[in-house]
């Protein structure tokens, strides 16, 4: 990875050698008087009055190359490319051979407004300078490379409908200090950030509205009372913030990672996530999973591959976190990785290296889980959103489409500001919707602390298991792309379980669910929501198994619970043929359980046809609803 420097030509020497064409003893005197004087405002960061400054001294004597530089120069840093390389190329007409040497910062400019052709084109000419020393051979080569790999990338990533338009989010939300590290909750309720204000950072929210943005705040609580804090990560469902800080008479000596919760008080008092996490070196950057159940987060700590390595800990079932693991080398390099974003989705994940090949400085990755879990090699963002700057960290809504990130552009109210932008397609990751709601016995409505996993069902492997809070409160995530089986569990009670086809449907809302849990008892029933007979067959799908394996869990905790498996139909069809069907169905679901060592003197199945319909047979929406399997207990 290249590593972007500013270039400031504010001590060039006028006893240097120089060709034929620039002769800087010759200079106009008034000309000099001003171009010393602007060197003086620069080195101030006065950048607009020493610009002015130059441009009197370049007025009075049009060849002084020098001052025509040290436009470049200035332009360049701030960014404002063409300006720079205008400059630059005057110089060249006035003496190739004095602008030879500049070729590199030449290049950088090119570079920086997206002309990486015309970028290798000119590093390769500064190349050949004659006399070059070492450091600007490292330099150049170094340039070269990420020159490179921007024409590879483009060749190999061709995406001409691509707007990349980043929205300065206003002024609700920046201001003319610096803001970045910016998260989202997953119904985009809440905008959560870091601005460094006179020395020290602080936390700040704000709502949305609409299109729009409530007038920022600082976090209510005594969170902003240390002046030494960072990155700030808001979960997903807002309740929990989990930040950098070095508290006094806290932690393990440098920056550690701090949790707070809501309460209906505000804000709890921050709580040190302990030694398994955090260490006596930088730990900073958390984010946390949708289930909350794992933390990445950034540690400069030894043993790692780099200067700066992506870490993660495993919430145990205690509350506890598990000793912090380093990601690997498919994630982190000899480089810094920092700055890590999970998505909503679970299996999306964003952060900045240095170490990866790319456009200079830090830049912004992707990588990608598996179905086994494994994480797959990052893939640059690619430019535009990767520029030849060092890049901040990004965070992703949970449609999978708006990016928020931090950038100091040219409408930037002052510093760093916060953007939003549409993200790349190829660079998305899935579209996620969240489910939430309370769990309550259904007789009583008390609430009941129990168990929520979804199930993907394609693979039956577990997604997302949580524990709901002590009010019986849950909260989940639903990437599109997959079907899903949402089960509920507790002691004393049957299952819950619903079931979501998101692989080839996307629900407009899914987003409050509560369920009500039925007490064991005699004559209960549950009616399996996952379990889809091919028509006029009674194989067992397979993703049946996933309701059924929760059955045998059921009969396995309660070793006296007998049940009657029961078939069901629509009325479409012969009523023998609809009952011989509904048997043999009943039967397979009784042989699995049988199978899987459940005793048949605890089962009964029974074909009931189309004689026990639960909704009108005279739409297909109710024919669906009576073509169903179920189970009733029938002994305790």
């Amino acid at each position: 990875m290249c590593r972007h420097f500013f270039l400031l030509f504010l001590s060039l020497s006028f006893s240097r050698s120089w060709a034929q064409g620039y002769q800087p003893d010759k200079v106009n005197p008034k000309a000099i008087t001003f171009y010393e004087e602007a060197i003086r405002q620069l080195e101030d960061e006065r950048y607009q009055l020493g610009i002015q400054l130059l441009k009197k001294s370049v007025q009075l004597d049009s060849n002084f190359a020098d001052a025509l530089l040290s436009l470049a120069g200035v332009y360049g840093q701030l960014k404002k490319y063409d300006s720079s390389i205008q400059w630059y190329e005057r110089v060249r007409l006035i003496d190739s051979n004095y602008f030879a040497p500049y070729g590199l910062p030449y290049s950088i400019n090119l570079a920086g407004k997206g002309d990486f052709a015309s970028a290798l084109q000119a590093v390769n000419r500064f190349l050949t300078t004659p006399r070059l020393n070492d450091k600007s051979k490292r330099s150049g080569l170094y340039r070269k490379s990420c020159y490179e790999f921007a024409l590879n990338y483009a060749k190999e990533n061709p995406d001409s409908t691509y707007t990349f338009s980043p929205e300065n989010l206003g002024d609700s939300v920046n201001t003319n200090s610096s803001e970045y590290y910016p998260t989202v909750t997953i119904n985009d309720s809440l905008l959560v950030f870091t601005r460094r204000e006179g020395g020290r950072e602080n936390f700040i929210e704000t709502a949305f509205r609409g299109n729009g943005f409530t007038r920022w705040r600082t976090i209510p609580g005594n969170l902003n009372e240390e002046p030494k804090k960072g990155a700030i990560s808001v979960s997903q469902d807002g309740d929990w913030l989990l930040f950098a800080a070095m508290f006094p008479d806290q932690g393990y000596r440098s920056f550690d990672i701090y949790i707070s919760y809501a309460t209906p008080e505000g804000w709890s008092e921050p709580e040190n996530l302990g030694p398994a996490v955090n260490s006596e070196f930088w730990d900073t950057a958390p984010s946390l999973s949708p289930d909350k159940k794992t933390l990445y987060f950034t540690s400069s700590r030894p043993g790692g591959f780099g200067g700066s390595d992506l870490y993660f800990s495993n919430r145990l079932a205690n509350g506890k976190w598990s000793e912090a693991e380093n990601m690997g080398p498919i994630i982190n390099t000899p480089g810094d990785e920092m700055a890590p974003f999970i998505h909503a989705d679970n299996q999306t994940l964003y952060f900045t290296s240095t170490g990866w090949p790319g456009y200079g400085g830090s830049d912004l990755f992707i990588a990608r889980k598996n179905s086994e879990g494994k994480w797959g090699k990052p893939q640059n963002l690619g430019y535009p959103i990767n520029t030849i700057e060092n890049e901040g960290m990004m965070a992703v809504a949970a449609n999978g489409i708006t990016a928020y990130y931090s950038s100091d552009r040219s409408d930037s109210r002052g510093g760093m500001d916060l953007y939003r932008f549409t993200l790349r397609k190829d660079l998305q990751p899935f579209k996620t919707f969240y489910l939430k709601g309370k769990i309550k016995d259904q007789l009583t409505g008390k609430a009941l602390p129990s168990v929520v996993e979804l199930t993907v069902n394609n693979n039956r492997k577990t997604w997302m298991r949580v524990q709901t809070d002590e009010q019986a409160n849950y909260f989940i995530t639903l990437p599109a792309g997959n079907d899903y089986t949402l089960t509920v569990n507790r002691k004393g009670y049957l299952f819950y379980s619903e079931l979501f086809q998101l692989s080839t449907q996307i629900p407009d809302s899914i987003y409050r669910k509560d369920i009500s849990l039925q007490p064991i008892r005699l004559n209960a029933s549950l009616t399996f929501s996952n379990i889809q007979f091919a028509s006029n067959s009674f194989t067992l799908p397979e993703a049946a198994k996933i309701e059924l394996d929760k059955l045998i869990a059921l009969l396995n905790d309660n070793l006296t619970l007998r049940i009657e498996i029961g078939g069901h139909t629509d009325n479409t069809g012969l009523a023998e043929s609809n009952r011989i069907l509904s048997e043999n169905r009943a039967k397979s679901i009784a042989q699995y359980l049988i199978d899987n060592t459940i005793a048949p003197t605890r089962l009964t199945w029974k074909g009931y046809g189309s004689s026990r319909p639960i909704a009108d047979n005279s739409t297909e929406k109710g024919k669906a609803l009576n073509r169903r399997t179920s189970f009733t207990i029938t002994g305790l």
